[in-house]
């Protein structure tokens, strides 16, 4: 009887691990199948279906949540576009006449429209803030002041003294009978405790969590996030940049973690398109269509620089602000200069820089001495060693961390938004950037990076760290995708 019963046993173990030998073939070339027909990276393809094979279960489970991009099929499904835009998506075959530029910039400007399919609008204004202590006030204001409308997307909107103050400044337009709407993303608004999402909504304020589920197999919050910035009133007046909302950007408070930042009021125009931005991120979180005199209203010109919005996705607008930088890079005849919080490119983006430099355009690069994220700085110095070899200048900003995005080419090409220069924004994030040809704010802002230009990064440096210090920030490195 014993041993009929220790047969047995055997015999079910056998077929169970029969069933999971089976069953871990059948993960394996389902992984295989989804990589070769949907991944274009030869590397990330090869790593993926590597892993689902040397681990089926495991590595089928990490493929389902970090490496399906499930909002392509979503977004293509109800991102429509607004039924009511000025700055709507235009043919490149469409007979509009671009504002007058420099002729070294039309090719640029040429691409970009192609890339974009949004025109060129001449006859805006622009004002640079300083980190929220020069920021907030004017936005609280320009809310304050609304009559119709006031759209606002955050990444972060902490349930603080600032997040408050914006929070009043909301709900008292919506009792006075503006339509207000407001994005928050899942994970940068707080996943498990929204405070200030549970606020909003108390005040009545209409808010959509951006890609925020806590069913475990809806799991794309993970990855894929809601960077945009965007403070839009009355459809005229707009704020784009890098700052979020909340006690640290104040700088000039003494917060006990500071954050300096740079921030952008536009007028005229193009703020039509960056509506537009506002309102296809609302219809996909909401279902809600913005349409209307109160979201979309006639623009009439407020100044005299030509601007155009950037979106960027992992959706129709995949890799759009990536190209637009790769383009500005290839055309750049004399200078670039860039100011971004994280720094980790990716292969064509650092060639690109290198060759820039190797024609002898002067590139320089400046990243905080220390950021808010260690690991990315780990991963930096392990990443930057073939720019510094071609002649691409690191500059080490020093505390307290810089958390802006700007980039200048030939004194001219301003680029300003919320994308970083890693692969997470150029890939994963939605983001919002701002094109602007206008040697006055160009100036502005090289004052703002020259100003930052102190310590030069060396390979000196890079190759005086230890060898345990190399070892941990090559590592790190190879979650570049990811950090």
């Amino acid at each position: 009887m014993e041993q009929a019963l220790l047969r047995w046993i055997g015999d079910l173990l056998s077929i169970r691990s029969e069933v999971f030998a089976a069953l871990g073939l059948g993960l394996s070339l389902v992984v295989t199948v989804h990589v070769l027909l949907r991944k274009r990276e030869v590397g990330g393809a090869i790593g993926w279906i590597g892993l689902a094979w040397l681990s089926p279960v495991f590595g089928a489970g990490l493929y389902a949540l970090f490496g399906v991009n499930r909002v392509t099929r979503r977004a293509h499904r109800l991102r429509i576009r607004p039924t009511q835009t000025a700055g709507s998506a235009v043919s490149p075959d469409d007979d509009l006449t671009p504002p007058p530029l420099p002729e070294a910039f039309r090719p640029l400007d040429h691409a970009v429209r192609q890339i974009t399919r949004l025109p060129l609008r001449p006859g805006n204004a622009v004002t640079l803030f300083r980190n929220g202590d020069a920021a907030y006030p004017v936005m609280l204001a320009a809310i304050a002041a609304a009559r119709t409308s006031v759209a606002l997307s955050s990444y972060i909107f902490r349930d603080d003294a600032t997040g408050r103050a914006f929070c009043d400044a909301l709900a008292a337009a919506q009792a006075r009978g503006v339509a207000v709407r407001v994005i928050i993303d899942g994970i940068g608004g707080g996943y498990f405790l929204p405070g200030i999402t549970r606020r909003l909504h108390r005040a009545g304020v209409p808010v959509g969590r951006f890609m925020h589920s806590a069913l475990p197999w809806r799991m794309p919050f993970l990855n894929m996030r809601s960077h945009k910035k965007l403070l839009i009133v009355d459809g005229r007046t707009a704020f784009t940049g890098g700052l979020n909302i909340a006690d640290g950007n104040r700088v000039a408070e003494a917060p006990p973690h500071p954050i300096r930042d740079t921030h952008f009021r536009l007028d005229g125009p193009v703020v039509d398109q960056l509506t537009a931005a506002f309102a296809s991120d609302w219809i996909f979180v909401t279902g809600e269509d913005l349409a209307g005199e109160a979201w979309f209203p006639s623009l009439v010109p407020a100044g005299s620089i030509p601007a155009r919005v950037v979106t960027s996705g992992p959706d129709a607008d995949l890799r759009k602000i990536e190209l637009v930088i790769l383009q500005a890079v290839a055309c750049a005849t004399r200078s670039i200069r860039l100011s971004t919080p994280y720094f980790l490119p990716n292969e064509i983006l650092t060639s690109a820089l290198c060759l820039a430099a190797n024609r002898g355009i002067r590139v320089d690069v400046i990243i905080p001495k220390v950021s808010d994220h260690r690991f990315v700085d780990w991963a930096t110095r392990a990443h930057v060693d073939p720019l510094l070899r071609n002649g691409v200048r690191i500059w080490l900003d020093a505390p307290p961390f810089d958390h802006s995005k700007l980039l200048v080419v030939d004194g001219t090409w301003c680029f300003i938004g919320s994308a970083n220069w890693d692969m997470r924004s150029f890939r994963l994030n939605f983001e919002v950037n701002v094109e602007l040809y206008d040697p006055r704010l160009a100036a502005e802002l090289d004052a703002v990076m020259r100003a930052k230009m102190e310590v030069r990064l060396t390979r000196e440096h890079l190759a005086a760290r230890a060898l345990p210090v190399r070892l941990r920030d090559a590592g790190v490195r190879l979650a570049l995708p990811y950090l």
